[in-house]
């Protein structure tokens, strides 16, 4: 790829400002043999009364033998919406500069943008639901930061074809952030393996799909040490709090569990994709490498409410580009997943 510098892209506010130290950045482990009156907390021990580790490091020591990353590259928010945040603010100027979205795609790029003062330029889909990659380079000006990609993409439930993501790592002059909420239910790899050679690349996943933490709010962020050194300068020091670093600890430490959970899922996936196929409400089932499915009806805001009043709750997207009268399903218990079936036959 075309040689890359960080330095210009990062906001000239967060290159002079200085990072707030925390007492526990300067004493990491809270010891019994050391008695702590640094931090003005509440000295009776309960189990949450000390702040937590603001850099995660025995979470992200996890997650790093499960990712084969090192920790230097890994960066935990609240959510993966939190990571989103900060690569805003680290790296695009209020009322000046812009991203660019693909429409359709997850809503909180366009959120965020709006809370951050950034401008947005929105290159929509084709109708195969893939990057149009001319279109988005010839968008791209001066102030254009960052570009986000959602593979496998919510709501199409898609991955982009390879080339066409490396063609747009190689080629747009910002960062390129990939947002793979949903990989682990795909056929495609994580891009994380291509860290080393795109040092312009940050990938998001999180624990809320597959690792069914979606309560905790857990994201996490993969980039360069460099990338990941600009938003650890801005992150508020204890974003994590103690009980989701202990339950990330616990989870991941039932590896089989949450395998097997994934391939039920899958297999619940194809069924239910069979069994929609027969239904004649349905016009088409887009095919899904996540762990639910874009279903276009007949009429969407219908069978939206028809499937409420049933106590069904599925999402009306027909608001999203391309998407008209289309109801995205997520996929459920193979119970769940039945009674959904035998409501939809019932509809006329």
């Amino acid at each position: 790829m075309k040689d890359f510098k960080l330095e210009p892209l990062i906001r000239n506010s967060i290159k002079v400002m200085k990072p707030y130290a925390s007492a526990r950045d300067e004493f990491k482990e809270v010891s019994a043999d050391l008695i702590f009156l640094d931090a003005n907390e509440n000295p009776f021990d309960n189990g949450i009364n000390r702040y937590p580790d603001p850099q995660q490091l025995k979470v992200k020591s996890e997650i790093s033998k499960l990712k084969a990353i090192p920790v230097n590259q890994i960066l935990l928010g609240n959510g993966s919406d939190g990571v989103l945040d900060l690569i805003f603010r680290a790296f695009c100027e209020p009322n000046k500069d812009n991203v660019i979205t693909l429409p359709p795609t997850y809503g909180m790029y366009e959120v965020l943008a709006n809370l951050n003062a950034v401008n947005l330029i929105k290159i929509e889909l084709d109708s195969d639901f893939e990057p149009k990659v001319d279109s988005i380079l010839q968008a791209q000006n001066n102030q254009t930061k960052l570009l986000f990609l959602c593979s496998p993409n919510n709501p199409t439930s898609n991955s982009f074809n390879a080339e066409t993501i490396k063609t747009l790592i190689s080629e747009f002059n910002g960062i390129v952030i990939i947002d793979e909420a949903y990989i682990d239910f795909s056929i495609e790899e994580s891009w994380i393996k291509q860290l080393d050679e795109f040092p312009n690349l940050i990938v998001i996943q999180t624990l809320s799909k597959a690792y069914g933490m979606a309560g905790i709010r857990l994201g996490m962020c993969f980039a360069s040490e460099a990338i990941i050194n600009v938003l650890n300068k801005i992150k508020p020091p204890y974003n994590i709090n103690t009980l989701t670093q202990q339950k990330v600890i616990e989870r991941l430490c039932e590896p089989e569990n949450i395998s097997k959970e994934i391939n039920d899922l899958l297999q619940q996936r194809d069924w239910l994709k069979s069994e929609l196929e027969s239904i004649t409400i349905i016009e088409t089932i887009y095919p899904s490498d996540a762990n639910f499915l874009l279903v276009k009806v007949d009429d969407a805001t219908k069978r939206y409410k028809e499937l409420t009043d049933k106590g069904i709750v599925v999402r009306n997207r027909s608001n999203q580009p391309r998407c008209d009268n289309c109801l995205r399903i997520t996929i459920g218990t193979e119970t769940e997943n039945r009674t959904l079936i035998t409501a939809l036959k019932q509809l006329k």
